[in-house]
């Protein structure tokens, strides 16, 4: 396929149709393209006329709305058409001076047949030639298709698929990746490969969203571009596939191969993928080594990660658990585990485009991620941080939106210089898991160094002290709630959190201000001291985070 599915003015008037015709005008549009022809004798012509529309006439219009002539052409012009044939004798003898100027100063041909001539002739033509392209376009396809599903059945060789585009389209092919090493049919030079990649990472992977089923044509120089179709798995762009085109635009057969193509990368990305999940199991021992505290050597445990000995520097340790949870209890079991391998070859891809070495393990619904990323300057954390909590906006996103009826909670532990404390950095991560699930306003919290007081709550024993403590400074308090209804807990806790303020109190519990203070009044008669006096609300706000923390817990 190298355009001949494409029918251009210069082409078209090459055939015997046309011998008798002559372009009277506009010359430089002979690139213009060709979709259809029709007859069209009104000035009115905007419901009519449709992109690359060859418009016949016998030029009535010409004769009878002079004062319209150069906005009719205007109109052809920005509807898109391919040009305009006038036949002479009918109805006119010639094409007015100020028509054919406008003409050639917009490039748009102006096609004249200086006798008359059947018009039917010209459209029988056209549209069989027209039609029979087309039908060859499909034929091609449909082989093209053919192979590409016998390649991507028999192996997993991204560049064979290359091959075969470049076979159909004649053009240099890119693959450009984010998680898989760059490929180029056929080989270019350096130079012009490192523009390439940069082109994709400054412009394309940022613009290209996974919901999106368009191309991206970028300009690499004044005569050179390329046409990108990203390579979508799990609701993501990890990379994409890309024509460089000489000094033309894109057709319909180069557009629907680079989608046929970009489809056939994505079967073999994922491929990729999970057959690499399964090589990669092995991480499991590691990490449960790690959690159960049995490697004793940092230096044999970093070597197991595949990880190089610094000279200088050290490694950041981060350790996450992402929780998923089936909302559709009546799930098959099969069902879950697919649901489960998907995500983890998502995260790993994820993981993996963002540049952190990583180890993960999956048992039963809890996917545990231990990561590593050289600490270079002291930003390193803020960064890491930044990724991560990007990374697990992706699954939430992806499952809300292919996985209906599971939810994700994920939480992180401390960063750790030595990957032999993982283990704590685990059970952190855990911590941060259950507070946000339990506690409302901890919901977005995804590490360990944000839950503040729940931190010290999560260390203090659950029994006797903490359910003691609660009983002591609240308990009054629940006791009433229950027998009587009337919320006194929750309005402490939010005349805290608006920091003594009544007003704000009674507005975000939606009440009237008589009926906050004749509660306030109720809680100061039980709890028995000035609620806002240090000592005492400080007392009280801890009761009243532990009593959250343990009704989560318990439920």
């Amino acid at each position: 396929m190298n355009g001949e599915e494409q029918l251009t003015i210069a082409e078209m008037l090459k055939r015997p149709v046309f011998h008798r015709a002559k372009l009277a005008a506009g010359e430089r549009g002979g690139h213009r393209l060709v979709g259809w022809v029709h007859v069209l004798e009104i000035t009115h012509i905007s419901p009519f006329v449709s992109r690359n529309d060859l418009i016949l006439t016998t030029g009535l219009w010409l004769k009878r709305y002079e004062e319209e002539r150069i906005e009719y052409m205007k109109q052809l012009f920005s509807q898109g058409a391919a040009g305009l044939c006038v036949e002479f004798g009918t109805t006119i003898d010639a094409v007015p001076d100020e028509i054919l100027q406008w003409a050639e100063e917009h490039d748009f041909p102006v096609i004249v047949f200086e006798q008359p001539v059947r018009f039917v002739e010209i459209t029988q033509d056209i549209h069989s030639l027209l039609i029979n392209r087309h039908h060859l376009l499909l034929k091609n396809l449909e082989s093209f298709s053919r192979k590409l599903q016998q390649e991507t059945l028999r192996s997993s060789d991204m560049t064979a698929i290359l091959r075969l585009l470049y076979d159909y389209v004649s053009r240099p092919v890119v693959y450009i990746s984010s998680i898989d090493a760059n490929r180029f049919m056929p080989s270019i030079d350096a130079g012009l490969a490192e523009e390439l990649e940069d082109l994709y990472g400054r412009e394309v992977e940022g613009r290209i969203h996974a919901d999106q089923d368009v191309h991206l044509l970028f300009p690499l120089t004044s005569h050179t571009s390329v046409l990108f179709q990203p390579v979508v798995c799990f609701g993501q762009v990890f990379s994409a596939v890309g024509i460089v085109l000489q000094g033309e635009k894109p057709g319909e057969a180069v557009s629907l191969l680079l989608d046929y193509t970009a489809k056939a990368a994505a079967t073999l990305v994922l491929r990729t993928q999970f057959l690499e999940e399964r090589l990669l199991r092995n991480q499991n021992e590691l990490i449960q080594e790690l959690i159960n505290r049995q490697i004793r050597s940092e230096e044999q445990a970093q070597t197991r990660m595949g990880l190089r000995l610094l000279a200088k520097g050290e490694y950041l340790f981060m350790a996450g658990m992402i929780e998923v949870e089936s909302i559709d209890k009546e799930a098959v079991q099969v069902r879950r585990e697919a649901i489960h391998q998907d995500i983890l070859v998502l995260l790993r891809s994820l993981l993996k485009k963002n540049n952190l070495h990583s180890l993960l393990m999956m048992k039963g619904n809890q996917c545990y991620l231990l990561c590593a990323k050289e600490s270079i300057t002291v930003r390193s954390l803020s960064n890491l941080r930044a990724t991560l909590s990007d990374i697990v906006q992706h699954l939430i996103r992806y499952t809300e939106e292919e996985l209906h009826g599971v939810r994700i909670h994920a939480g992180f532990g401390k960063s750790r210089s030595r990957v032999l404390e993982s283990d704590q950095s685990f059970h952190e991560a855990y911590q941060v898991i259950e507070t946000a699930r339990g506690v409302a306003r901890m919901k977005d919290i995804l590490f360990y160094d944000d839950l503040g007081i729940y931190q010290m709550l999560k260390a203090v024993p659950r029994a006797p002290f903490l359910v003691t403590f609660v009983e002591d400074h609240l308990g009054a308090l629940i006791t009433y709630d229950q027998e009587h209804q009337m919320q006194l807990l929750d309005t402490l806790d939010m005349y805290f959190q608006c920091r003594g303020s009544k007003k704000d109190t009674a507005d975000r519990l939606y009440i009237h201000r008589q009926t906050l203070y004749n509660r306030l009044t109720k809680i100061t008669e039980i709890v028995g001291a000035d609620l806002l006096s240090p000592d005492k609300r400080r007392c009280l706000e801890m009761a009243l985070l532990a009593h959250r923390m343990l009704q989560s817990e318990g439920s």
